[in-house]
């Protein structure tokens, strides 16, 4: 399945089947979701020589896999579209729009949410700008901007890193989705105030941002003197025919009949519009007809029925300008779009995911082939992520078939890189200076060895939601045993850097998580704090009505009878501070609640474990000492080791609490 990142471990550990994806290989507005089940669509052997792909061929394939998968997902519709040689070859509908109503899917005008397919228009507005000379790749952003974001480690952020999701941001979710149309912020003050902090320095680290694309929108609107809508409309929409698309939001009427629902599962209620605090990176509509149009006029290098968005040479530099961080044998960031090669057939692609409403788009350039689909619900078990990936694997490997990466590297060189690889690591798509960093705490990837010296990395599973394993071919470059996809690692002075693989590599790479905040310790003695936190706490009450019950008095006296008390209502405060932020992370992320209705109660939180954290650890500190000097005798031993572990526990809880930001006041996360 699709490479997990912060947000994912913790929808795991709420138990939710919430629509941030699953191994697609496209990147998402949303992070991506780890619980999607085993393929519920039925596998269909890939063919050894090519099937000619024909429309004939290709909606029997499809007619045999959508309906049953729709059904055994209980995913409400679809549309597919397949574009070739600059003609429509097949779109269709499949399901409904609107359950309750039986509307069907019209592959023409019903309107789908693409997601962060969205960018894509984004990114061609912004090469428009490049090509009339108005906007630099390599430009300083600010030069276009009416605020500053302050260099790093000396280096400013470039249009190229906004392009190829290298700015350095940190992952920021607050205000991503939201609920009333009220609210919707207004684009450059929005950003102005939102910006994330910076973790990597410019260019050299992968990490996907919402909020850059957020930022191109900002200067396509800044640099063109039209509001971003305005522009994508008149300069690409337009142009193209796309009348069934928009970014505005909420939906103008006129497209509001159009709009199919979107549902969590075909057979419960629908939802309401979703609605996107920054459009630019994945706020539009769009229907199956108009993605064709887009798709053709890319895979045409620009033009579409003698209308042109971009120029030729402009399009050949957007589609072939790879960004290589890891190795060349990777899947790479192009400007915007991103490489998802298979079976030696160059693709460029993208994705997205909002809550309800999950998508794909693939260019086959040198075949001259445009896939689209997109989905109106995260179905039982998360099954839209297993059905899409299916889909795109059987269509690939149907239509363009070819071998698996090939290589072979002495045994001695394959243990001993495994052994370099192995360990634990966060991946860069990440919070870090805000009270959501605990995510990383509870998503940390590990990759282990077998026996055979292949490399096995968690959080990459296959459809069968089982761990992938992978055999080294080349240097620190692996190959799926039995499949297509590739891992790869970069290394210095003998030791890993960061690795990802094909599933997320342009966008999303895993750096070696440091020791200071590694979950293979941090987490089991968390979890064992708080519960020795909770036990001392629940201990009291017991063991006073166990006294009373047998007329017992309570023994101690002076200090020992203040320590233990006061130690017991610290235990108490700081178990209950660190479970009310693990409750309110599952909380905020289970009913994405990442507005400012929030604030109140996190700023609650912060001042509490400002104060708790630190006293408790106090509290517990004096107590051991207290213990230890005035306790005597065997009986007492008890007394003692449970006073130390009393101290360890508080002390978890305060590191976990400093490391992680639950000790500050920030509402920026």
């Amino acid at each position: 399945m699709r490479i997990k990142a912060a947000v994912a471990a913790l929808m795991a550990l709420a138990c939710v089947a919430l629509p941030v994806g699953a191994q697609q290989r496209p990147a998402a507005l949303l992070p991506p979701h780890p619980t999607a089940k085993a393929v519920i669509a039925p596998a269909t052997p890939a063919p050894q020589t090519t099937q000619a792909l024909t429309r004939e061929d290709l909606e029997s394939w499809l007619d045999g896999y959508m309906p049953f998968a729709l059904r055994r997902g209980d995913i409400a519709g679809a549309v597919v579209v397949v574009v070739k040689d600059g003609q429509v070859l097949l779109q269709k509908g499949y399901g409904y729009a609107d359950v309750a109503a039986k509307k069907p899917v019209d592959p023409e005008t019903t309107l789908f949410r693409p997601g962060s397919v969205s960018k894509l228009y984004t990114w061609t507005a912004l090469m428009q700008l490049v090509e009339a000379g108005k906007v630099d790749l390599d430009a300083d952003v600010n030069t276009y901007l009416d605020f500053k974001i302050p260099p790093y480690q000396g280096k400013p952020i470039t249009v190229r890193n906004l392009m190829t999701h290298t700015t350095g941001f940190e992952e920021v979710i607050k205000n991503l989705l939201i609920t009333d149309p009220k609210a919707l912020p207004e684009l450059g003050p929005y950003l102005g105030t939102h910006i994330p902090d910076r973790i990597f320095a410019p260019g050299e680290v992968p990490a996907y941002s919402n909020y850059g694309a957020a930022l191109a929108g900002y200067i396509i609107q800044r640099v063109s003197g039209q509001p971003f809508d305005d522009y994508i409309e008149q300069h690409i929409f337009a142009p193209l025919g796309m009348t069934h698309a928009t970014f505005r939001q909420p939906l103008p009427d006129r497209l509001k009949p159009l709009m199919a629902q979107g549902y969590s599962v075909a057979s419960g209620p629908a939802k309401p519009y979703e609605l996107v605090g920054a459009s630019p990176p994945g706020g539009s509509a769009i229907s199956g007809g108009d993605m064709a149009r887009f798709m053709i006029a890319h895979l045409q290098d620009g033009e579409y029925q003698g209308q042109r968005i971009l120029q030729a040479a402009t399009a050949q530099k957007m589609h072939g300008t790879p960004l290589t961080i890891i190795s060349p044998s990777l899947h790479r960031m192009l400007l915007g779009f991103y490489e998802t090669d298979r079976n030696g057939h160059r693709i460029i692609a993208h994705g997205g995911d909002l809550r309800w409403f999950h998508s794909d788009l693939e260019l086959f350039p040198d075949d001259h082939v445009g896939l689209f689909f997109s989905f109106n619900s995260v179905g039982r078990d998360a099954a839209v992520y297993p059905v899409r990936e299916a889909l795109f694997d059987e269509f690939t490997d149907r239509y363009f078939p070819g071998p698996a990466p090939e290589g072979q590297v002495d045994p001695a060189v394959a243990k001993a890189d495994a052994a370099r690889l192995a360990g634990d690591y966060d991946g860069s798509r990440r919070p870090q200076d805000s009270f959501m960093s605990l995510l990383n705490l509870l998503s940390q990837a590990s990759v282990t060895t077998d026996k055979d010296n292949h490399v096995i990395a968690s959080p990459v599973t296959g459809l069968d939601g089982q761990p992938k394993r992978f055999e080294e071919i080349a240097p620190l470059v692996w190959r799926e045993v039995g499949g297509k996809d590739r891992l790869a690692a970069k290394a210095a002075d003998g030791h890993v850097t960061m690795w990802s693989e094909d599933g997320e590599s342009p966008f999303l790479v895993f750096q070696p998580t440091p020791g200071f905040r590694n979950a293979t310790w941090l987490k089991p003695a968390l979890f064992a704090s708080i519960a020795a936190l909770l036990l001392t706490a629940l201990s009291w009450p017991l063991v006073a009505l166990v006294r009373w019950r047998y007329g017992a008095r309570f023994a101690l006296k002076g200090m020992l009878a203040v320590s233990y008390r006061s130690v017991r209502i610290a235990a108490l405060a700081s178990g209950l501070v660190m479970t009310a932020w693990l409750l309110t992370l599952v909380t905020m992320i289970q009913n994405y609640a990442f507005g400012a209705g929030m604030d109140p109660w996190i700023t609650t939180l912060h001042l509490l474990s400002i104060v708790v954290f630190p006293l408790a650890a106090l509290a517990a500190v004096a107590n051991a000492g207290i213990a230890f000097t005035q306790r005597k005798g065997w009986r007492s031993l008890f007394a003692w080791g449970w006073s130390v572990v009393l101290v360890l526990s508080t002390l978890v809880v305060l590191w976990t609490g400093i490391v992680f930001h639950l000790i500050g006041l920030g509402l920026h996360y």
